[in-house]
C-alpha cells in the first residue's frame, strides 16, 4: 500500500492541512450517508412513522460513535506526542490499550441494550405507538454496532499511521454499500424498517473489518502491540486508558450532546406536536450530521498536526493551524446555512411527502434551526483545539456546557417564551452563547499571558 507523503514537523501548514482534511471530510461526510440514507429511504419507503423511529433510536448512534470518539481523540493525541519524541513503541502500546478497552466497553453496552431493550426504548421517548418500529429497528441495530465504533478508532489511528485517503475509504465504502442495500432491502425486497436496519448494520461490519485489515496487514509505523498480562501491566493499562478518556471525553460529549438535542427534542416535540413533530424535527437530525461530520473533519485534520507540534514545542504551527481550522469552519457552517436556507423545501421532500402534517411542520421550522450552523462549526473546531493541547477539563467544560447544559435549558425555556418557534431555536440559542463564551475566555487568556510577558 503507498503511503501518503506526510511530515507533521516540517509542511507547509496549509499544503499539509488540505492534505489531510479533503480525505478526512469526503470520509466524514460519506459516513453522514449512511444516517441520511436510512431517513431517506424509510421516510419515503415506509412511513412518517417509521421514520421517526429510527430518530428515536439515533442517539443509540451517537453514544456509538462517541464512544469511538471517546478513545479514538485521546488515543491519537497520546500517540501523536510520543511519536514527535519517537517513542514508537509507546504510541503503539497506547492504541491497542484503547481498542481493547473500548471493544470490552461496547459489549457490556450492547448487552445490557438488547437484555432491556423494551425500557431503552421508551427511555429515549418512545410513545407506544412507535414502540413496535422502534424495537424492529433497534433490534437489529444495535449488535452491529461495536463494528461502527471500532471504525471510529480505527480511522484516527490510520490517518496519525500516514494514510488519510485509505481513513477515507473506510467511510465511503460502508456508505457505498448502506445506500446500495437501503434501496435493494426497502424497495425491491419491501422489507421495511428491518431492511432499513440490516443495510446499515452490514455496512458498518465492512467499515470495521477494513479497519482491521489494515491495522494487521497494511500498516507503517503504527500496529497491534502484544500486551502482557501481568498486575503491573494492568495497572498501567488502566493508567494510560484513564488519561485517554480525560483526554477524549469532551469528544465523546460532542457526540452525547448530539444524542441529547435527539433525545430532549423529541420529548419536546411529541409533547407539543406530536408524532408528526417528532416526524418533522428528525429531518432536521438527519441534516445537523453532515454539519457536524464537518466541523469533525475540521478538528480532526488539525488534531494531528497540533497535536504534533505542541509535543515538539513549535507554538507557531500550533496557532497557524488553529487559525486556519477557525476560518474553514466559518466557511463551511456558513455554506450549509446558505445551502439549508435556500433549498429547505425541498432537502424536507427528500425525507416526507410534501402535503402530510409533518412536512408543513417541518419546512417551517428547520430554517431557524440551520441559522446555529455557523457557531455550531465554530464551537466544534475550538474545543477540538483544546483537546489537541492537553486541555482536557477545558474542552470537557464547554462541550458540556454547549451540548447538554445550555441545550437542555434552552428546549425547556424557549419553547414556552416563543411557542412551536422556540422549539426550532433552542439549539441555535445555546450555540451563540458557547460561542460567545469561547471567544471571551480565549481573548481573557490571551490579555493574561500578554501582560506576563
Amino acid at each position: 500500500m503507498q503511503r501518503d507523503r506526510i511530515d507533521f514537523g516540517k509542511m507547509n501548514i496549509p499544503v499539509l492541512f488540505r492534505k489531510i482534511f479533503f480525505p478526512t471530510l469526503l470520509g466524514m461526510v460519506c459516513m453522514a450517508c449512511i444516517t441520511i440514507a436510512d431517513g431517506v429511504f424509510v421516510g419515503r419507503g415506509v412511513g412518517s412513522d417509521a421514520l421517526a423511529a429510527v430518530n428515536i433510536v439515533a442517539p443509540l448512534f451517537m453514544v456509538t460513535t462517541g464512544i469511538g470518539l471517546l478513545f479514538g481523540v485521546g488515543s491519537s493525541v497520546v500517540a501523536s506526542v510520543h511519536l514527535s519524541q519517537r517513542k514508537v513503541k509507546a504510541a503503539n502500546i497506547n492504541i491497542t490499550q484503547a481498542l481493547l478497552v473500548s471493544l470490552l466497553l461496547m459489549a457490556v453496552g450492547i448487552s445490557l441494550v438488547m437484555l432491556f431493550n423494551k425500557q431503552t426504548a421508551y427511555m429515549l421517548g418512545s410513545s407506544d405507538q412507535l414502540l413496535p418500529p422502534v424495537l424492529e429497528y433497534m433490534n437489529w441495530i444495535v449488535p452491529f454496532s461495536i463494528f461502527s465504533m471500532l471504525a471510529n478508532i480505527g480511522m484516527f489511528i490510520i490517518r496519525l499511521d500516514g494514510s488519510p485517503k485509505f481513513a477515507m475509504l473506510c467511510n465511503v465504502v460502508p456508505a457505498l454499500i448502506n445506500v446500495v442495500l437501503d434501496y435493494v432491502f426497502v424497495f425491491p425486497m419491501q422489507m421495511g424498517l428491518t431492511g432499513a436496519a440490516l443495510a446499515t448494520a452490514l455496512a458498518q461490519v465492512a467499515g470495521g473489518l477494513m479497519v482491521l485489515i489494515y491495522l494487521f496487514g497494511f500498516s507503517g509505523t503504527l500496529h497491534l502491540y502484544k500486551l502482557k498480562m501481568s498486575m503491573k501491566s494492568l495497572r498501567l493499562t488502566c493508567r494510560n486508558t484513564g488519561y485517554m478518556i480525560r483526554l477524549g471525553a469532551s469528544a465523546m460529549l460532542g457526540e452525547l450532546a448530539i444524542a441529547c438535542m435527539m433525545l430532549v427534542g423529541n420529548y419536546a416535540f411529541i409533547r407539543m406536536l406530536a408524532e408528526d413533530g417528532v416526524a418533522a424535527y428528525s429531518v432536521a437530525c438527519y441534516c445537523l450530521p453532515i454539519v457536524f461530520m464537518i466541523a469533525n473533519a475540521i478538528a480532526q485534520s488539525a488534531q494531528p498536526i497540533i497535536s504534533y507540534n505542541y509535543g515538539t514545542g513549535d507554538a507557531a504551527r500550533v496557532h497557524a493551524t488553529f487559525r486556519l481550522s477557525l476560518k474553514t469552519a466559518f466557511i463551511s457552517g456558513l455554506v450549509a446555512f446558505a445551502v439549508m436556507y435556500a433549498f429547505c423545501p425541498y432537502i424536507v421532500a427528500m425525507f416526507l411527502e410534501p402535503g402530510c402534517p409533518a412536512y408543513g411542520i417541518a419546512t417551517k421550522g428547520i430554517p431557524y434551526f440551520a441559522s446555529g450552523f455557523i457557531c455550531f462549526a465554530l464551537n466544534i473546531t475550538w474545543i477540538g483545539y483544546y483537546q489537541s493541547i492537553e486541555l482536557a477539563r477545558k474542552a470537557m467544560l464547554f462541550m458540556l456546557l454547549r451540548g447538554i447544559i445550555l441545550m437542555s435549558i434552552c428546549f425547556l425555556a424557549l419553547p414556552h417564551l416563543l411557542g412551536e418557534k422556540g422549539l426550532w431555536l433552542a439549539v441555535p440559542c445555546a450555540e451563540l452563547i458557547i460561542f460567545i463564551t469561547l471567544t471571551v475566555n480565549y481573548q481573557y487568556r490571551h490579555k493574561v499571558c500578554r501582560a506576563v510577558e
